[in-house]
């Protein structure tokens, strides 16, 4: 354990690793499944439900709520997803946003529509829900929105600003929270409407400084934002998509070359059990 986890106290350790989130559901799982089976032995239970959780497949069939509770749960579910419908790509059909959100469906059945229009815009920059896209594209576009939610959403607030001020002639960028509103998300323009890269990235890096969820490394927005003297927020998300640095800090998915490989096939829809409703769990501490 390194001396940073020692200089956190117990509470901050808890929220870091989500481990009450974990518990909680675990006993909420148990109860219900002792009401199904009342001689269900609750140290077995326990001891299967967290080795589950150690090895990636427990969100299989869960709900929305419960695959994006942690960054573990959306690293896990991205796994899935691409052990799952790989052969999509090796077969080189090509889908649109509705058949990609039909697929996850199969593995969330109450995934939402919105999180796959927001990816297909990166891919596609483009509202367009009947164009087609590949398996590889679609793939590291999803686990960039998915992975990175709350950050693309105040990056796009962000944009939004200094695209608001540079049009009312204003220097300020005001960086806004990072609670996340219920609200629409911001439109934001694409093709000539940009804005300087380097005024972006200074909002960006200093949101990054004191951000409580999950970011791409700081050297990697440097990297990107700093390539151009302009930048479009979609540009800027279909140039992280494509990074293979964000594949790297994600750290689940092989390289784009590898991605289509038979390789660890350990997860088949045809095997797993039966989906049955489960209690929802408290999404973790901002």
């Amino acid at each position: 354990m390194s001396g940073a986890q020692f200089s956190m106290s117990g509470e901050e350790y808890l929220a870091r690793h989500h481990v009450i989130t974990y518990l909680e559901d675990a006993v909420s799982q148990l109860l219900e499944h002792r009401e199904e089976n009342p001689r269900v032995n609750p140290a077995k239970f326990l001891s299967d439900y967290f080795t589950s959780v150690h090895r990636g497949n427990h969100t299989l069939f869960r709900e929305y709520e419960y695959i994006k509770a942690t960054p573990h749960n959306r690293t896990a579910f991205i796994r899935i997803f691409w052990k799952c419908f790989r052969q999509v790509g090796k077969s080189g059909d090509l889908l649109n946003a509705k058949e990609y959100q039909s697929l996850l469906c199969l593995l969330c059945p109450d995934f939402p529509l919105e999180v796959v229009q927001k990816t297909a815009r990166i891919v596609l920059m483009d509202d367009a829900m009947d164009c087609l896209m590949s398996f590889t594209d679609f793939l590291f576009a999803f686990q960039l929105q998915f992975y990175y939610d709350e950050f693309l959403y105040t990056s796009s607030e962000i944009y939004t600003n200094i695209m608001s001020a540079t049009r009312g002639s204003r220097d300020t960028v005001v960086v806004p929270t990072v609670s996340r509103a219920k609200g629409k998300t911001p439109q934001l323009s694409d093709g000539p409407d940009s804005v300087e890269s380097a005024q972006f990235f200074e909002a960006v890096k200093m949101l990054c400084e004191t951000f409580q969820f999950s970011h791409p490394p700081v050297d990697i927005l440097r990297g990107i934002l700093m390539s151009a003297p302009r930048v479009s927020f979609y540009g800027f998300l279909m140039a992280l998509a494509k990074h293979e640095g964000i594949n790297s800090a994600v750290g689940i998915l092989p390289p784009k070359g590898q991605i289509l490989d038979d390789t660890d096939p350990d997860i088949q829809i045809s095997s797993a059990r039966t989906p049955r409703p489960v209690s929802a769990v408290p999404k973790p501490a901002s």
